[in-house]
């Protein structure tokens, strides 16, 4: 099958890779918007072929779209008129908001993913190999879908070797806001914290190797997280709420120095990794 994927960063990217790799796609299109993208693209030979709108719903047996979530709804309209053997597909952070924003026309045609996978970086030079082996993404709403659809995107997810996970889309964006998005809050907010309070020569004479991981994310594209944030917003508002509930218990330990009852609070926090 031919496969196109709408935005070349590190998601679409490392999937045009994936597919090539695998062999899963006879020929592999690219649709970018700005120049420097499509250059990037090119000179990185992502894709076979970068192609306009109506090439790519012309000559696309699946079309992907791996953009920030707000773009993937504002596409939309673009692909009213699509084939019904077309399979759309979406690996946007967020599901519910964008399964309630797809056109009815489309419905069946349109599978809601997330892979549970990423990088700070972003953009086509992001892209690598290997991302997805061995990761897990998630299918959305799976019933609203017709077989060929639905069969197409899970052959894809396993034959690049993802773990696949079924679940409806308003239950995966409360999970993945406290495993993905309040992290990310977390990070932003102590990048934050740091910078307010030290200065650079402190930050690059003193920042070890707790500090680095903690605020790695916080290199994440604001854009993208902008827009993920406001999608998922009652479930974050609902997660920080519940962090500052553990923030203002170990507050509360340090400052009566009960270190007996904060120190069986880390080992509760230790067991996590026995999950992981």
């Amino acid at each position: 099958m031919n496969i196109g994927i709408v935005g070349l960063g590190l998601m679409g990217g490392s999937l045009a890779k994936a597919v090539k790799k695998y062999g899963i796609a006879k020929n592999v299109y690219g649709y970018a918007r700005s120049d420097k993208s499509k250059k990037e693209i090119s000179e990185l030979n992502l894709v076979d072929e970068l192609v306009d709108i109506k090439q790519l719903k012309e000559k696309c047996d699946v079309i992907i779209l791996a953009i920030p979530v707000d773009n993937i709804i504002a596409f939309l309209p673009e692909l009213l008129d699509i084939k019904d053997e077309t399979t759309i597909m979406d690996l946007g952070s967020t599901k519910e908001f964008i399964v309630k924003n797809i056109p009815a026309s489309i419905r069946t045609n349109f599978i809601a993913a997330h892979p549970m996978c990423g990088s700070e970086k972003f953009g086509p030079k992001a892209a690598m190999d290997n991302l997805y082996e061995g990761k897990t993404v998630v299918l959305c709403d799976l019933e609203e879908n017709e077989e060929l659809h639905k069969n197409r995107a899970i052959k894809i997810f396993q034959d690049i070797g993802m773990r696949l996970v079924f679940m409806n889309s308003r239950e995966h964006d409360i999970h993945a806001c406290y495993m993905s998005h309040l992290p990310h809050a977390i990070s932003y907010s102590l990048a934050n914290t740091v910078m307010g309070h030290e200065d650079p020569r402190s930050i690059i004479a003193l920042a070890a190797g707790g500090f680095k991981d903690m605020s790695r994310i916080a290199k994440s594209s604001p854009d993208m997280w902008t827009d993920i944030f406001r999608q998922n917003k009652d479930n974050l508002l609902d997660s920080i709420d519940l962090f500052d509930e553990q923030m203002k218990k170990v507050r509360i330990m340090v400052e009566n120095e009960n270190y007996e009852e904060l120190k069986e609070w880390m080992y509760k926090a230790n067991s996590l990794h026995e999950i992981l």
